[in-house]
């Protein structure tokens, strides 16, 4: 019997372009049914080889799917054992070249072979996303086999979250700086390390969802203001709170309740009769609810959570963010601010209302892959037994 344990050394989530490392264990767990009158080859347990890579699949729904089948599988991945023993629907989006742990591995009882697996996540690969048209999910597959046996397979899930395009062109032109290259060099100053690509880019991007000047928006239907809505930024990360502002002392119409909703829109594009249609779905993840009748401010905090995807967008999926408004209205007489001021009002029984809606888009970028794992659980450690 061999255990395979593999522990992923920087947590479950990763950035596209980052470097992926995890540590595969091989051992041999001694028995009590070992002897000394045994035969020397009888105590060791051996494996033929072991390779390592890490593949995107991709799952749609059957309309798209009919349209993504055409795309064949990577060599890399379906010209190997690996890919031969892949049993997965839907077909594969990204394949690393597999990587050779060993070959030809004995270890005797009590022993352990450690080896180290690292792979760079293409920076053109799309993020981990499980929608309702589209899902991209990220695995690092370890594969072993006994001579004359089936292949073994132990799969490890990994997040990807996304690098926004921005980000990744402003850290390109941070790159070609060579101001320090051509200054005198100090042989007693400590030479200063570069910075990455990918720590310029996480630069950028807290640059980017910095603090910025408000935006106001005066939110109006047919009978006149509603209210004033002040948004303090656009762009935000996960795990940010959303906050802005309604100022109803600029309104002429009475505001008797509103409801603001964090949504992603899922957009597809699929050929039907070879004509392109267009699939939408919109998904809603938190939402802030609140009768304001008779207030003059009131306040939103929306939290966004760790486990949604930023936006994205592929050949097959585009994916963006808005805030949905929905406010609730009224022109009857019974709810003018004189009458809510006096000490005994009462409210009426029945107000005709309207309700108009609003959506405003906003932009939702990753953040440090530290962050998210601290808030989303992830096992990085996995097992296989081998019999």
């Amino acid at each position: 019997m061999i255990e395979v344990t593999a522990k992923l050394l920087h947590g479950h989530v990763f950035l596209s372009g980052e470097t992926v490392e995890c540590s595969i264990s091989f051992s041999h767990p001694p028995l009590a049914s070992h002897r000394v009158s045994q035969s020397h080859t009888d105590v060791f347990e051996s494996l033929a080889w072991a390779a390592a890579q890490i593949h995107c699949q991709c799952f749609t729904d059957s309309k798209i799917q009919k349209d993504t089948d055409r795309a064949s599988l990577q060599p890399t991945f379906a010209d190997t054992a690996l890919g031969a023993t892949s049993q997965e629907s839907g077909h594969i989006e990204i394949a690393t070249k597999p990587k050779i742990l060993f070959c030809d591995l004995r270890l005797s009882p009590g022993q352990t072979k450690t080896y180290i697996y690292r792979e760079k996540v293409p920076s053109d690969s799309p993020p981990s996303y499980r929608g309702q048209l589209v899902k991209y999910s990220y695995k690092i597959i370890i594969g072993t086999q006994r001579v004359n046996s089936p292949v073994k397979t132990l799969r490890i899930p990994i997040r990807v979250l996304p690098l926004c395009e921005v980000s990744l062109t402003d850290a390109g032109a941070l790159c070609n700086e060579t101001t320090e290259e051509l200054a005198p060099a100090n042989p007693f100053l400590e030479i200063r390390q570069k910075e990455t690509s990918l720590d310029i880019s996480l630069q950028t991007l807290q640059n980017i969802t910095a603090r910025r000047n408000p935006n106001f928006y005066m939110i109006s239907n047919t009978w006149g203001k509603v209210a004033r809505f002040c948004l303090f930024k656009p762009a935000y990360k996960l795990g940010e709170d959303i906050i802005g502002t309604f100022d109803f002392t600029v309104a002429t119409v009475n505001c008797v309740q509103v409801s603001v909703s964090l949504q992603c829109e899922e957009e597809t594009t699929i050929d039907v009769n070879k004509e392109k249609s267009k699939q939408v779905r919109i998904i809603t993840f938190s939402k802030h609810h609140e009768v304001c009748l008779g207030y003059k401010y009131t306040q939103l905090i929306l939290p966004i959570p760790l486990h949604v995807t930023p936006a994205f967008s592929t050949r097959l999926v585009t994916l963006k963010w808005r805030l949905h408004f929905e406010f609730v209205t009224s022109t009857s007489k019974d709810l003018e601010s004189p009458r809510l001021e006096q000490s005994g009002w009462q409210a009426p029984s029945e107000i005709p209302i309207e309700t108009m809606v609003w959506s405003l888009p906003i932009r939702l970028y990753s953040t440090t892959p530290i962050h998210v794992a601290q808030g989303v659980q992830g096992n990085t450690v996995h097992k296989l037994v081998i019999r």
